[in-house]
């Protein structure tokens, strides 16, 4: 299984701190934010992983992360999205990368208190299709933000609505799935949204209809640390708590 992080974008939501570097070499607590998603994919047993960022400091990423090797990585590779065209855009930069085998993609900014390595085994006891790790939000506004699931009877997620005004339930698309190799063959099927980028939303609820989308719901905090200044520095202060990525 292969590894993709996205940590693209150009961080508006957190000016004036990435007016001179890339959101996700912004510290929390001890260590850069993108290494913390290094960590959740080697503790869950990946260690083949891309990176697909983009704007002036990529080359930033290079100089920290070398070849991965330090950070138990056996094969680091580096993708350029030249400009902000969405997740799934991103995601289909690493098709010769990920080379037919299942993937799982994480935004970079996303921080988990526990590890994801039982979504990842539950992936891969799966023939195909998706896996997406949900997380419980009780606040309505929060959930106004994010992607939430609608259930069936049976706890099927039946369809997935961006950044509802009237959610459906009270849970959230966290930035982690697991896709079948399939999903380089959805991401050109796709049309732009409104703000002219390819959705990931759109890709979740392709494998939605098709009846092959599974889930997990994350035990323990999670955060987008790229959210906002609030949310930024409420991360922080999680992780010197807690810490992050744990067994």
């Amino acid at each position: 299984m292969k590894g993709v992080i996205l940590a693209g974008g150009t961080g508006s939501r957190l000016h004036p701190l990435t007016r001179i570097t890339n959101k996700h070499l912004l510290p929390i607590y001890d260590r850069p934010m993108i290494n913390w998603g290094i960590e959740a994919l080697v503790n869950a047993g990946i260690r083949e992983i891309m990176l697909v960022t983009g704007g002036t400091h990529a080359g930033e990423f290079l100089r920290l992360l070398g070849n991965g090797q330090e950070f138990g990585i056996d094969r680091l590779s580096y993708g350029y999205q030249d400009r902000p065209g969405g997740i799934a855009e991103a995601l289909g930069l690493a098709e010769r990368f990920v080379d037919g085998d299942p993937v799982l993609v994480m935004l970079a900014d996303n921080i988990v208190e526990r590890s994801i390595k039982p979504m990842v085994d539950a992936f891969k006891r799966q023939p195909k299709g998706a896996r997406i790790l949900l997380t419980q939000v009780e606040e309505e506004e929060h959930l106004r933000h994010l992607g939430v699931p609608s259930f069936d009877e049976d706890r099927r997620v039946v369809g997935i609505i961006e950044k509802p005004e009237q959610p459906t339930s009270n849970y959230g698309v966290t930035g982690i799935y697991c896709y079948d190799a399939d999903v380089f063959q959805v991401i050109p099927t796709l049309a732009p949204s409104g703000r002219g980028e390819l959705e990931i939303t759109d890709v979740n609820n392709y494998y939605i209809e098709q009846g092959a989308m599974a889930y997990d719901v994350l035990e323990g905090f999670w955060g987008d640390a790229g959210e906002s200044i609030d949310a930024y520095y409420a991360v922080n202060d999680f992780v010197r708590g807690n810490g992050a990525n744990k067994d």
